[in-house]
């Protein structure tokens, strides 16, 4: 870090952001949401309110009696990770971290009041220190953006959805609720991997972590240039058939999947923006009271239309060619969704444009996994 009398602090020179606000690193469709959702008078207040029956308490003191608490003498790799992620990002007041067995690899961050992260055992044996300090940093993420609220929201609702299952009409209003909060957080996931990577200052590392959750500790068999080959190949295979395939199968994911959440990663890495916050420019805790509602949702307005322009998804590209008034609709549509049309009109075109990820598949192979969700990572 940068001053050897920061106890706990580690060794190895990382860049920290005093002050640094959330909206440096959120993805634009997150911000514009939190954005709004902060602005409204009163909200937070509400909102908790109305979630007076979650069992907060009860959670917390399962998690004390029932998992190993993260500190000096329990865990020290991982609380020198966890004051490090704190102190890189700014957060006052760190988090208390749980390890709880659970082969599974999974993180996540909850808590109304006050956010406390949990790691399963799974995933502390998985990943290797600059892994686990890019997971660390990933659910700090979380935390300075206020996710834990709606997480955990989330979750109780999830599991409430199940139990009036039987009561017509009454899980179709809860999973119509559920399903808007799975893609908000879907898209939040893409903001706490860029704070993982802001903490951790390692994009292969990061690559390495996500590249184990889908594939295992097997990293002699994997290579994580063919990893990012695969998100390629995924966004732009197939016909519409499969690009309705794919919304279907995120639908019921929190988290995008590991390839997309790669990608979308590794090209916000690249980008002018990224650059100009690790030279030390970035937007600042203080001035987020300034934040302009219209500001952010044009933002997101921009950064979708970017995202269309550029995919090579064949019903994103179908989007931009109906935007840009091209000819022959019919044909485009019969050759879309039977995959004909070779290189005429109908066929999709590959030149030139980069991969989005940004489906935010984001979660359903996340760092932590959802309790009884199998198969995910926050």
């Amino acid at each position: 870090m940068t001053d050897a009398g920061d106890k706990g602090v580690p060794s190895r020179q990382r860049r920290r952001f005093p002050g640094i606000s959330s909206r440096a690193y959120e993805h634009p469709a997150d911000r514009s949401a939190l954005v709004a959702l902060r602005r409204l008078s009163g909200f937070d207040t509400v909102f908790k309110a109305l979630s007076g029956l979650l069992p907060e308490r009860s959670l917390r003191l399962l998690f004390l009696s029932d998992s190993v608490r993260v500190s000096d003498a329990q865990f020290t790799h991982l609380n020198d990770m966890l004051r490090d992620a704190c102190y890189i990002l700014d957060l006052r007041k760190v988090p208390p971290m749980y390890v709880t067995q659970d082969p599974r690899p999974n993180a996540m961050c909850i808590g109304l009041d006050e956010p406390i992260i949990v790691v399963t055992t799974g995933l502390v044996e998985l990943l290797d220190e600059e892994e686990m300090r890019a997971v660390v940093g990933h659910e700090v993420g979380h935390a300075l953006s206020g996710h834990s609220v709606y997480r955990t929201i989330l979750l109780f609702l999830t599991n409430l959805a199940l139990k009036v299952a039987w009561i017509p009409l009454g899980n179709v209003a809860i999973m119509a609720i559920v399903t808007a909060l799975r893609e908000w957080f879907r898209k939040s996931e893409l903001s706490a991997d860029r704070a993982g990577l802001l903490v951790g200052q390692d994009l292969r590392a990061s690559m390495r972590g996500l590249m184990k959750i889908a594939g295992g500790n097997h990293l002699h068999e994997m290579n994580v240039d063919a990893f990012l080959a695969q998100a390629d190949e995924y966004e732009k295979s197939g016909d519409l058939r499969d690009s309705v395939l794919k919304i279907l199968n995120v639908l019921p994911r929190t988290h995008p999947f590991t390839t997309v959440r790669a990608a979308e990663l590794k090209k916000w890495s690249e980008t002018r923006d990224f650059q100009r916050l690790m030279d030390g420019h970035y937007p600042k805790r203080d001035e987020d009271k300034d934040t302009s509602v219209t500001d952010s949702f044009r933002e997101s307005a921009t950064h979708y239309a970017d995202t269309v322009r550029t995919s090579k998804d064949p019903l994103m590209k179908l989007v931009g060619d109906i935007a840009g008034g091209a000819g022959d609709l019919g044909g485009k549509l019969r050759d879309r969704f039977t995959g004909g049309g070779g290189s005429g009109s109908g066929g999709p075109s590959g030149g030139g444009s980069r991969p989005s990820g940004t489906t935010d598949g984001s979660d359903q192979q996340r760092w932590p996994k959802d309790p009884g969700e199998p198969g995910s990572g926050s």
